[in-house]
């Protein structure tokens, strides 16, 4: 990975995973550089194919590009960070410790990446209650 191409998506995701939100500070693993469009897919090394990511997140996406909408049973494009607007994809539950998908594309990415998952509520649990939450 070039440095200049890390430095630029770090500051790009204002060192948060643009996935789950988990700060990068907080984290006890270095974020990862995830390729939004995979290689293997058709993706490239270009600063807009990457995506600032945890290493949960990074390792649940793999190198999927879809997964199934519990809703709808249809496989839909995950979320990508560089197409599309969060929130028109997910909304935070009233205490902002749930991240809660509210299309087809939402409700298949927080599956597919766990974005709930109990290490990530126990932590936007305390960023909360410290005000570093970054919603």
């Amino acid at each position: 990975m070039n440095k200049n191409i890390r430095k630029a998506l770090k500051t790009r995701a204002k060192q948060l995973c643009e996935y789950c939100f988990s700060p990068e500070y907080f984290s006890p693993d270095p974020f990862e550089c995830d390729h939004i469009i995979p290689i293997s897919k058709g993706g490239n090394d270009d600063l807009e194919n990457f995506a600032l990511a945890c290493s949960g997140c990074n390792g649940l996406k793999h190198d999927s590009t879809h997964a199934t909408d519990a809703a709808t049973g249809q496989s839909v494009p995950l979320y990508n960070p560089r197409r599309h607007i969060w929130s028109e994809h997910f909304t935070w539950n009233e205490g902002f410790t749930l991240i809660i998908g509210i299309s087809p594309t939402g409700r298949a990415s927080v599956s597919k990446l766990k974005l709930n998952r109990e290490g990530l509520i126990n932590l936007r649990t305390a960023l909360v209650k410290v005000g570093e939450h970054p919603n």
